[in-house]
């Protein structure tokens, strides 16, 4: 019996860099796997997206999931709910599944991360899988990433009106705007991110984010509000040829720049 191939993988995430991987290798290496890690707490706009990608490029995506889901990791964890510190999200939803997947077999993964980013991180540590950087082999930045997106007609995908990163519609590395914009977007979404916060048989109460439940946070809304579009004024007028996601992008990158999960964002 003949050795087993080596198969090649791509993990989709719902976010811009890891599509434009895509596109760039569809063609390129026809046998690849794509797969998304299916925590069942997307957002609607990162379904879409994904159908959207399967269709323009003719690819299969595999969606795995972890068998046991959110809420059963949340009670084995005591109700902590995942934070920057404890990642314990990333390591159970994204990472497991994935090597589920790949089982024993060697494997080379394909990670988005561009040229211009120095970020590394969250990403399986199997010896069976090897992890490889196309566009920074390739020396491809930002703008090359839009162009890429722009030029195969899929695009960005909706959620960058008022996001600017994919991942659970809970995700704590979500910005104060982009909490207030759920709760405008996706109500019955933040809701239920509220009650994550505080349902605990004991009494106790978790927040998303840092000092502040979303409950108070959405009571300064209007001020939220308000200082992000302050902020997008000045930064077009800085960059005024800037395509508007890109905008957004930059002015929630000045607001809170810490670098979230390779397997959730990119």
């Amino acid at each position: 019996m003949g050795k087993k191939a080596v198969r090649h993988i791509l993990g989709l995430s719902g976010g811009k860099d890891s599509t434009a991987l895509a596109i760039l290798l569809h063609k390129e290496i026809p046998e690849m796997e794509y797969f998304f890690c299916d925590t069942h707490k997307e957002l609607p706009e990162t379904y879409e997206y994904l159908d959207r990608i399967k269709a323009r490029l003719g690819i299969k995506i595999h969606y795995l999931s972890e068998k046991r889901g959110f809420d059963h990791w949340l009670v084995i964890h005591d109700g902590l709910l995942p934070s920057p510190q404890m990642r314990w999200c990333t390591v159970k939803m994204k990472i497991k599944p994935l090597e589920d997947f790949v089982g024993d077999d060697e494997a080379i993964s394909y990670i988005g991360i561009r040229a211009d980013e120095n970020r590394e991180g969250y990403i399986s540590t199997k010896p069976n899988i090897k992890s490889v950087f196309p566009f920074k082999e390739k020396g491809l930045v930002k703008d090359d990433i839009i162009r890429l997106l722009e030029d195969s007609g899929i695009g960005l995908p909706d959620y960058y009106r008022w996001r600017s990163r994919s991942g659970c519609f809970f995700c704590f590395f979500q910005r104060k705007y982009e909490w207030v914009m759920l709760a405008q977007e996706h109500p019955d979404l933040f809701q239920k991110a509220v009650e994550y916060e505080s349902n605990h048989a004991d009494g106790r109460t978790y927040t998303w984010t840092d000092g502040e439940s979303l409950l108070q946070l959405l009571e300064r809304k209007d001020e939220i509000i308000a200082q992000h579009e302050k902020s997008m004024t000045k930064q077009k007028k800085a960059a005024p040829n800037q395509p508007l996601a890109e905008v957004l992008a930059e002015v929630l990158d000045e607001e809170d720049d810490s670098l979230p999960c390779l397997m959730c964002h990119l």
